[in-house]
């Protein structure tokens, strides 16, 4: 799908691992360069990255989704929004307005052609009067973060959660985001903001598991207001409905969403870091609650762990360790976003080569284990395995703090089976 011929499609994720027909995504690009020692922390990461070698990284993570589905991309889409003037207006005042820019430079962004205005959203603009001593170089903040298209926003069935994010250098992205699904994809947008300021969600802890259930991690991105919001949402709109709750720890940040520690691998198979599951370390005391809405009536029941909590909505789930066996390695390759697979389909995935012993326990499951660079250059078809998992390679990629799931954001799959 090119820049000039590019069409929204129905939004409907109602599964995390029905087939994928549909995904939005943004290259990473020169906001990331924008970064130094000493802005990287308030960007959110905990280090700099190389570039050239993230290019190279993406190249074959995107390349496998674009063998597999649409894909839709985010300045492609940005860039033919801007064409419109109230779209245009909006985008750049609310920007502006975040970043604290003065009129001019609003009215200057206005007179810029919509390619060059779509590129300064998302990479910044510098400060013409920048001296090299200020740490601030840009009036307009870059966006570090775009590039985890899941966070900002989160399909849930026929409409978009417009994420309430719970640090001050991502709100920008939800205008992004929100004029995307509102102008283009032209469909129904929720927010837990407009019911309580207070109340936080996030994409990565939002897994739409069928049209029944939602997966909602809780932890430093996601509050109980934010909770509460999805849950008072579908209390008035289901007469049966239920969110499956689990705390996570408030640090470290490899603990900011529940796909960092679990993700839906197929309708029967999942990837789950141990602790999470026994409730030892940092997951000790840690709550896993079960909210039922039943004719508008709200229960909560307590269950030991996730799996636990699905075997009672009548799930049958095989957990898969990630790291294998050894809790030091399990350590190791969660801080590398060793649990964070995406499904393309119903055993079909997608993770970083590096967590090696993550990727031997898929293989000893009977995920057939894919080359990413082989199914881009066409030396493998995904469409001979029945289970597979996609490898592809991260050493840059892992070092921003998320992984295939992160970065990806389903806009249509098909019903789970």
């Amino acid at each position: 799908m090119t820049k000039e011929n590019i069409a929204p499609c129905t939004v409907d994720v109602s599964s995390e691992t029905g087939r994928l027909r549909a995904v939005l995504l943004h290259r990473p690009g020169v906001e990331i360069e924008r970064m130094t020692p000493i802005n990287a922390a308030h960007a959110l990461y905990s280090d700099i990255l190389n570039r050239p070698i993230v290019d190279t990284e993406y190249h074959y993570f995107s390349g496998v989704l674009e063998r597999w589905t649409d894909v839709y991309y985010v300045e492609d889409i940005l860039e033919r929004l801007l064409d419109d003037e109230g779209t245009r207006r909006h985008l750049v005042e609310e920007s502006c307005d975040m970043d604290n820019c003065d009129d001019d430079l609003a009215e200057s962004l206005m007179a810029l052609p919509s390619a060059e205005l779509a590129r300064i959203l998302v990479e910044g603009y510098e400060d013409p009067e920048w001296d090299g001593t200020d740490d601030d170089r840009y009036l307009l903040k870059p966006l570090y973060n775009l590039f985890f298209t899941r966070d900002a926003s989160s399909t849930v069935y026929n409409r978009v959660l417009i994420n309430s994010m719970s640090f001050d250098v991502r709100e920008r992205e939800t205008l992004i985001y929100e004029a995307i699904f509102r102008h283009f994809f032209h469909v129904d947008t929720l927010n837990a903001m407009a019911s309580d300021r207070d109340a936080r969600t996030e994409g990565g802890d939002v897994q739409t598991a069928s049209p029944d259930l939602l997966c909602i991690g809780q932890g430093i991105r996601t509050n109980t207001k934010g909770i509460k919001y999805l849950a008072q949402t579908f209390a008035r709109e289901r007469e049966r409905f239920n969110i499956l709750v689990q705390e996570l720890p408030q640090k470290p940040e490899s603990f900011i969403h529940l796909d960092m520690v679990f993700t839906f691998l197929g309708r029967h198979q999942c990837m789950a870091f141990e602790p999470m599951l026994k409730k030892t370390g940092l997951f000790a005391g840690k709550d896993t609650t079960l909210i039922s809405i039943e004719g508008g009536r709200v229960s909560y029941t307590k269950f030991p762990n996730i799996i636990k909590g699905l075997e009672h909505l009548g799930w049958e789930m095989e957990p898969i360790v990630g790291g294998g066996s050894d809790p030091w390695v399990q350590l190791r390759e969660q801080w590398h976003s060793g649990a964070n697979f995406f499904a393309l389909g119903d055993g079909k995935v997608m993770g970083y080569r590096r967590n090696t012993h993550t990727i031997d326990a898929l293989d000893r499951a009977g995920f057939a284990v894919l080359n990413a660079e082989d199914i881009v250059e066409g030396r493998v078809d995904m469409n001979d395995y029945d289970k597979f998992v996609a490898a592809f390679p991260g050493c840059e990629l892992p070092r921003a703090g998320g992984g295939a799931r992160c970065m990806t954001m389903p806009i249509l799959r098909d019903s789970a089976q």
